[in-house]
C-alpha cells in the first residue's frame, strides 16, 4: 500500500506543469517545521526530502476519516458499476482516510414469516442470493469487499462468488458461507440490512444510493459517483483540520506516513488540476 500511494504521488508530480511547482512565496519557516504541513513543505521546496524521511507508522484512530456507505443491489447494473469503477477504487488508494460500508439489500422488501424473514428482490431470486452471499462475506472475513469486487466485476455475480472467496480469503470454508446463507445467520443478518436501509434518512429512492458521513443529498450523490475521489480529500481535509487545527502533524505523537502521502497525492491531485 505504501509502495503504490508513493508511486502515484510521484506519477502526479511528473504530470504537474513546471510552471505550477514554483514557490509562490519565500521559505518563512525554520527548519524545524519544515514537514509539519503540506503547505511549508511545498512553500521551503523541501517536499521531495519530506516524503523520503522516515515517518513511523502508529496505530491512528479511525475517527476522522470520511465514511461511505453504499446501499445496493447484487445485480443492479447501475450498483455494479458505481461500485467496481468508482467507490471500491476510491477506497483501495485512499483506505487509511476513507472508510466504506456496504449494505446489499436496496429495493428488497422482507415478510415476516414466525422468527424468520422472507425477502423479495427487485431483480428476482438470484438477487437475493447474491445479496445473501455478500451480506455473509461481510460478516465473515476482512477481505469481503475485494470478493465483492470480484464478484461484482465477473460476468456472473454468483457463479463467481465461491472463485472470488478462494482467489482472496483461501483459509475461509466455501461451506461455512453456505451454512450463513441457508442458516439463521443470514437471515438476521439480511435483516439488519433492511432495517439500516429502511432507517435512512431522507428515505432511499432508488439504488445506488450513497452516503457520506451518514447524509444524502443530490449533490453528494453525483459527486460520490463521479469524483469520489476529490470529493474524500476534501472532505477529509477540512474534517482533519478541525480536528487538528494546530498543524498538519500533532508533534506529539508519532505520523502517519501512509496518510501523509495521501494527503500528499490529495493536495497534488487539486493542485494539478488547476494549473
Amino acid at each position: 500500500m505504501k509502495t503504490l500511494l508513493l508511486l502515484l504521488v510521484l506519477t502526479v508530480l511528473s504530470n504537474v506543469p513546471s510552471g505550477g511547482c514554483a514557490a509562490s512565496s519565500p521559505c518563512s519557516h525554520p527548519p524545524s517545521t519544515w514537514c509539519s504541513s503540506l503547505d511549508s513543505a511545498v512553500q521551503c521546496g523541501v517536499l521531495k526530502q519530506c516524503l523520503e524521511s522516515n515517518f513511523t507508522e502508529s496505530h491512528h484512530k479511525k475517527t476522522d476519516q470520511v465514511e461511505v456507505a453504499l446501499y445496493f443491489e447484487s445485480l443492479c447494473p447501475g450498483c455494479r458499476m458505481a461500485f467496481t469503477e468508482t467507490l471500491y477504487p476510491t477506497w483501495v488508494l485512499l483506505s487509511d482516510i476513507m472508510s466504506l460500508t456496504l449494505v446489499p439489500y436496496g429495493n428488497a422488501q422482507e415478510k415476516p414469516d414466525g422468527q424468520r424473514f422472507n425477502f423479495e428482490c427487485q431483480h428476482g431470486e438470484p438477487e437475493c442470493l447474491g445479496n445473501m452471499i455478500e451480506t455473509c462475506l461481510l460478516n465473515m472475513t476482512d477481505a469481503a469487499k475485494h470478493i465483492i469486487y470480484c464478484m461484482e466485476s465477473s460476468s456472473d455475480v454468483i457463479k463467481a462468488a465461491q472463485s472470488c472467496a478462494q482467489l482472496y480469503s483461501p483459509d475461509l470454508s466455501w461451506d461455512s458461507v453456505t451454512s450463513c446463507v441457508k442458516g439463521d445467520v443470514g437471515n438476521q443478518l439480511m435483516h439488519q440490512n433492511a432495517l439500516k436501509t429502511k432507517a435512512l434518512q431522507p428515505p432511499h429512492q432508488y439504488v445506488p444510493w450513497v452516503t457520506i458521513n451518514g447524509e444524502h443529498t443530490e449533490e453528494l450523490q453525483d459527486k460520490a459517483l463521479n469524483s469520489l475521489f476529490t470529493l474524500v480529500c476534501s472532505m477529509y481535509k477540512v474534517q482533519l483540520m478541525s480536528t487538528k487545527p494546530e498543524s498538519f502533524i500533532d508533534s506529539s505523537r508519532d505520523f502517519s506516513y501512509d496518510r501523509f502521502i495521501i494527503s500528499l497525492l490529495c493536495a497534488i491531485t487539486a493542485h494539478a488540476g488547476h494549473v
